[in-house]
């Protein structure tokens, strides 16, 4: 990496995967030089000291070795000699240069086993010193150039004895001259700016990247370092003049750009490649800054997952704090042979392992042979595929290849340089970075909460608010802000709900959600922050799909990127990157060529504690490693997360796997499938490379935008939007994959509560809307949920919604679909909302408003839905005018099927075992003894109905009133059942409605009849209660 070619002609260096193309008139004359340099390398004790890392402390190398030194040696030397650098003109220079000459001259002396005096008296000193120099001293007078000769043989016959070995002498030479003349080691290029202004660039080793206004060089300020480059890219400049002319970007961590024109691409190549080399040096040895420029063997490395040349002791190292498991491997490039690869690996037991080291050997086809065997491979890859299916043999040791071990960002290896000048740079671990919560608890005061609902999240309620703030002159500020406030359900979350208000509270970043601190009221725990006034990223997306375009999905992804990378810099983890938790703060305005603008928002509770049924219901953004273990959360969890929400994007917003059920999705994972691919290959390959089933393979952030940058080119807009979207129709390979029509399952964070309907011992319905586009134009929908999430409950809540889910009748309350979160654990039916309520307080309300015509039409529709039910073979148990909900003035429909049961098949009754709570006074006879229910026990409820109409469900004439009054109000618990079954045995009815017609009374009566058998049918009902309400038309 120190090497590079140098065209003679005009100096300009080519780029390591430039190809030659050799033609018969043309010739060129190229240099194989040493262009990368760090001053100051040679001597530990200066304060520029540049040295390689080593594996402790004490065990650093040099960062050249003897051959390269003295390379470097000959080629400064001739630079020197020949005048291809500029020499300041003045004494001070002047006796420098003759002080070099010197030690050549010692040099040449020790390498020809002559001595010093003797090649001085046979050479002329002036052959030592640089062309410029010669003529200069030419040109003084006689007597001026003899003191110079004199001078010049004394210092010849002081330093005859010094003991100083060659290599010794070369460095001293080295140093001199790395004193007298910076521009060995530095390269200027003049360019300009985009206002077409003079700029001088000018790179070095242990200063970075520098610039200044002008041809001149004074006044030089420091752009960047190398390490925070993050990505370089080039293209043509688009404008009359020059075709060759390039412009250069360079953007740097903090998102900050500089552009800059060069008048050639070769010229735009070289000052690319130089920079792109210095990363790798001091930063990253396994990254590239710029595709253009890319070295082959590195994209090759990179391709197979291996390691620069590396020295076996880090080799060794990094193995054993792999965890030194069986079957681990490295592959490395040779440190001394170009075509031979090394691959590392640990073989033995626990007790003792041992390291051993194959040779792969690269033939001059192209072929890939490991040592010893007798297959040959296109490439790396194939050879490492082929032998982690089969079983080896060296030493007398049998292994297997099982998980490689690949290059990482923070590998510390000796390919790395390290500066004395860099700073420090070493990350806070997130454990340093963790504030005390109850130092991060900021007391918010000045919060007013407003009545709206934003949503519900997995384990918070979120509403909107305002913050008030005092002016620096006594003015009130108010900001609008959101406030999440921890569902009491939840509470065993308190400490994980707080840590990621911590987490948030540290960070300061453009596209990083800013967190107010915390609300501890009372019982309640608060989390304040921003207000993303356009909601969240997928919602945004479906809600503008013909709107929003391949520029703003590609923009909206690299924000979201550059926050990833800051929290990967800091070694931090968010552990919930998906669309959802991206909110969208300003729109794009392509009017004034406004971007759109995304900030990440927090991470909610750590996957850590969360049971396994919300992960898996998570997937796929939680990534496969911690499915199985949760403890895995690394940094790697979010390159996946980052990949399915990428795939967000590009889908304008669809969830992926949505139609996939809990264990469906675990088998997408178990058999290694991936999402459906865009047809846009470089994208694709993106998703494909941050969703790696092996977490280590995973690109890092400042990969991943290098990646999406390269995608800005004039090619993409020649591209459709069909190109970014997800082709469904092939490249998953999953049979349950398809994501067509979508299911009936409602998010949670939709769920906008209005008001609550009704609330009982077992669950509550409460009127929401369903509001997926956060526009309030979501559909009104009614949604209840159970108050204790016993796994009980659970299970005959489940069974209830199976129920409603079956049925489709005009005169039943329409199931919509149902909505999870916390896993399966908390469950909620959602069903069409009915505005007038129960029955029974629809009664209430609007007495005067009935007659009995009314009523029997009420009745005529409630036996037509109870005759549908019997048809479908279900018994509801719990027949009420409460159970009932009123649609319009024309329409009831049946609702509630918390009770209802499926007869079994062969029997026309269904014995209930388990207890519970039951409306004893709607009950069969046989239903209260023997606990037997049937269609029959469903017609005397619906008797009990009929009753309730024509009392219009006055509460002193209540069921429960008229049997309590005639048994007694002293009775309690069990003693009431018994003696209303001892009272229904002797034959008591509830007495005949004031206003209930006698033909009406005598159905009553019907289906009180104690032998189940002689009660009418529901389809007998329909047509009794229809000929009598048609008899009150005459």
């Amino acid at each position: 990496i120190l090497f590079g070619l140098m065209r003679e002609s005009d100096r300009i260096w080519f780029p390591p995967n430039h190809v030659f193309k050799v033609h018969q008139p043309a010739s060129e004359s190229l240099h194989f030089r040493i262009r990368y340099y760090f001053p100051g390398w040679q001597n530990n004790s200066s304060s520029l000291y540049a040295h390689r890392y080593g594996m402790s402390k004490g065990m650093e190398s040099p960062v050249m070795d003897d051959c390269v030194m003295a390379y470097q040696f000959f080629q400064w030397r001739s630079d020197f000699l020949n005048g291809w650098v500029n020499i300041p003109v003045s004494h001070e220079a002047q006796e420098e240069c003759l002080g070099m000459a010197v030690l050549d001259m010692m040099r040449l002396a020790k390498e020809s086993g002559q001595s010093p005096v003797r090649i001085c008296n046979g050479t002329s000193y002036k052959s030592f010193l640089p062309k410029c120099m010669r003529s200069r001293i030419q040109e003084y007078n006689i007597l001026t150039r003899k003191r110079i000769r004199y001078r010049f043989k004394k210092f010849i016959q002081q330093f005859g004895e010094c003991k100083a070995t060659v290599c010794n002498l070369k460095l001293k030479y080295l140093m001199s001259l790395e004193m007298l003349l910076p521009s060995l080691y530095s390269e200027r290029f003049q360019v300009t700016d985009l206002s077409a202004r003079e700029v001088s660039i000018v790179v070095m080793g242990n200063k970075g990247i520098q610039w200044s206004k002008g041809k001149e060089e004074e006044g030089l300020q420091t752009y960047c370092d190398f390490p925070e480059v993050i990505d370089i890219s080039i293209k043509q400049a688009n404008k009359e003049g020059s075709v060759e002319s390039r412009i250069v970007t360079l953007t740097r961590q903090d998102n900050q750009i500089l552009e800059l024109e060069f008048h050639s691409l070769s010229e735009a190549l070289s000052f690319v490649s130089l920079v792109d080399g210095y990363y790798r040096l001091v930063a990253d040895a396994h990254h590239y800054l710029c595709k253009e420029v890319a070295p082959p063997r590195l994209l090759e490395c990179i391709q197979s997952y291996c390691h620069g040349p590396v020295s076996m002791e880090f080799t060794i190292g990094k193995l054993r704090r792999s965890g030194n498991h069986q079957g681990l491997y490295i592959l490395r490039c040779s440190p001394r042979d170009y075509d031979k690869y090394f691959m590392s690996f640990v073989v033995g037991c626990e007790t003792m392992v041992v390291y051993k080291h194959c040779q792969i050997l690269k033939t001059e086809s192209g072929q890939y042979i490991l040592s010893g065997a007798k297959k040959s491979f296109g490439s790396l890859r194939e050879l490492l595929h082929c032998y982690q299916k089969e079983a080896l043999r060296t030493d007398g040791y049998t292994f297997q290849l099982t998980r490689c071990c690949p290059p990482t960002l923070k590998d510390k290896s000796n390919l790395l340089v390290c500066r004395n000048n860099q700073g420090a740079g070493v990350p806070l671990s997130p454990s340093l970075l963790k504030h005390n919560i109850s130092q991060m608890r900021e007391l918010i005061r000045d919060l007013s909460l407003t009545q709206r609902h934003l949503g519900q999240g997995t384990f918070t309620k979120i509403f909107c608010g305002v913050r008030k703030e005092l002016g620096d002159y006594g003015e009130i500020h108010q900001i609008d802000v959101v406030i999440k406030i921890l569902d009491k359900a939840h509470r065993n979350y308190s400490e994980s709900f707080f840590e990621a208000a911590s987490m948030m509270s540290q960070l300061s970043h453009k596209h990083i959600l800013l967190n107010y601190g915390v609300c501890v009221c009372s019982d309640e725990n608060m989390m304040v922050q921003e207000y993303g006034k356009f909601g969240s990223l997928d919602t945004y997306l479906k809600k503008n799909k013909s709107c929003v375009n391949i520029t703003w999905k590609l923009e909206v992804a690299k924000q979201l990127s550059w926050a990833m990378h800051y929290l990967e810099d800091k070694s931090l983890i968010h552990g919930n990157v998906c669309a959802k938790n991206v909110l969208l703060i300003r729109e794009e305005d392509r009017a004034t060529g406004s971007l759109p603008f995304i900030k990440l928002s927090d991470p909610g509770i750590s996957i850590i504690v969360l049971p396994r049924e919300v992960l898996v219901e998570r997937i796929p953004w939680v990534p496969p490693e911690c499915i199985e273990n949760p403890q895995n959360l690394s940094l790697a969890t979010d390159k996946w997360g980052f990949g399915t929400t990428l795939w967000e994007i590009c889908s304008g917003g669809d969830k992926p796997l949505s139609t996939l059920d809990c264990s469906k999705k675990i088998l997408f994972y178990e058999d290694r499938h991936q999402l459906p691919a865009p047809k846009w290959t470089e994208l694709a390959n993106l998703i494909n490379s941050c969703m790696d089933y092996e977490p280590s393979h995973r690109p890092s952030f400042r990969a991943i935008i290098r990646d999406l940058n390269s995608l800005f080119t004039p090619d993409y807009e020649l591209l459709v939007e069909s190109d970014m979207v997800p082709n469904r129709t092939r490249g998953s390979g999953f049979p349950w994959a398809s994501e067509g029509q979508e299911p009936a399952q409602f998010e949670e964070r939709h769920l906008i509560f209005l008001k609550q309907l009704g609330k009982g011992n077992f669950g509550s319905v409460e009127m929401c809307r369903y509001d997926p586009l956060q526009d309030s134009t979501g559909e009104v929908v009614a949604v209840k949920k159970l108050q204790h999430s016993t796994a009980e409950h659970l299970r005959d809540f489940e069974r209830e919604i199976e129920i409603l889910k079956s049925l489709q009748h005009e005169n039943i309350v329409k199931y919509k679909g149902v909505c999870y979160s916390a896993g399966r654990r908390n469950l909620r039916l959602i069903m069409e909302y009915l505005p007038y309520g129960s029955l029974r307080d629809y009664l209430i309300k609007h007495k005067d408003h009935f007659d009995s015509k009314k009523l029997l039409h009420y009745a005529s529709q409630i036996c037509k839905g109870m005759d549908y039910l019997a048809l479908k073979r279900y018994i509801h148990r719990d027949l009420a005018t409460r159970n009932i909900l009123v649609e319009s003035e024309m329409r009831v429909k049946i609702g509630d099927f918390g009770l209802t049961k499926v007869l079994p098949q062969g029997k026309d009754y269904y014995t209930v075992r388990e207890p519970g709570e039951s409306p004893i006074f709607w009950y069969a006879p046989e239903s209260l003894t023997e606990s037997k229910f049937s269609v029959a026990s469903d017609v005397w409820s619906f008797g009990v109905v009929l009753y309730e109409l024509y009392t219009y469900s006055d509460k002193n004439c209540s069921p429960p009133a008229v049997f309590m009054d005639k048994m007694g109000n002293e009775k309690q618990g069990q003693m009431i059942v018994y003696h209303l079954i001892d009272l229904l045995k002797q034959g008591y009815r509830l007495p005949a409605p004031d206003t209930c017609p006698k033909e009406i009374h005598k159905m009553m009566t019907e289906c009180w009849n104690s032998e189940p058998r002689l009660r009418p049918t529901f389809k007998t009902l329909i047509h009794s209660v229809e000929t009598v309400r048609d008899s009150l038309d005459g």
